[in-house]
């Protein structure tokens, strides 16, 4: 065994000592095209709903809110997934979520928020985090579907329609998530946070 494992160690050193620079060459070219393959495959993955609600401390508390907003379930039938609204779609700023979201396994790890009651100790936490993300990108993941110059204006509510034509005038400094932070899950206990953006007179 200890010469087997020797003989592999001397050509993972030295492999142009024993195989061609064509064949190395065209060996890593093909590893890189696997690599890739899997590594896009399994970042794919993790986008799915089925992966994002595999723990039930997000099926059984924020999924199953989603389930009755008009994200879920609407008169056209278009509905958004975890990831529509959680991961940006360009690779890059994708890459940055998911990086940042790993240190959120910590709680399923750990048992931090795998209760009703940890769930909503911790909700407040959980819901700023994501707010000061969306606020801080712009909410991005929400224009991905949603942009001011397409809106009907005219179609809205009074507030809504007054809210978003200052918003887009520029008359306010607001992004999306600074009035619609309860679009798709139950707020927390919101007494000591502003629900609307401040206003110029």
């Amino acid at each position: 065994m200890r010469r087997w494992l020797s003989r592999y160690w001397h050509v993972f050193r030295s492999p142009s000592l024993h195989f061609s620079l064509g064949f190395l060459v065209l060996g890593g070219f093909v590893a890189g095209i696997i690599f890739w393959g899997g590594f896009n495959t399994a970042m794919e993955y993790t986008n799915t709903e089925s992966f994002c609600i595999s723990c039930h401390e997000m099926q059984d508390n924020v999924y199953a809110e989603l389930k009755y907003t008009v994200h879920y379930h609407n008169r056209s039938g278009v509905r958004a997934t975890c990831s529509d609204c959680h991961v940006p779609h360009e690779w890059g700023n994708k890459m940055g979520r998911k990086m940042e979201a790993s240190k959120e396994v910590w709680g399923k790890i750990f048992g931090t928020i795998n209760t009703p009651e940890k769930f909503a100790d911790k909700r407040l936490e959980m819901a700023e985090r994501e707010w000061r993300r969306l606020k801080a990108n712009d909410s991005l993941e929400c224009r991905n579907c949603h942009e001011f110059e397409y809106m009907d204006f005219s179609r809205q509510t009074p507030v809504a329609q007054r809210m978003h034509e200052k918003a887009f005038s520029g008359e306010i400094e607001a992004t999306c998530i600074d009035c619609h932070k309860g679009i798709a899950h139950r707020l927390p206990d919101m007494s000591n946070v502003p629900l609307w953006p401040e206003t110029t007179p």
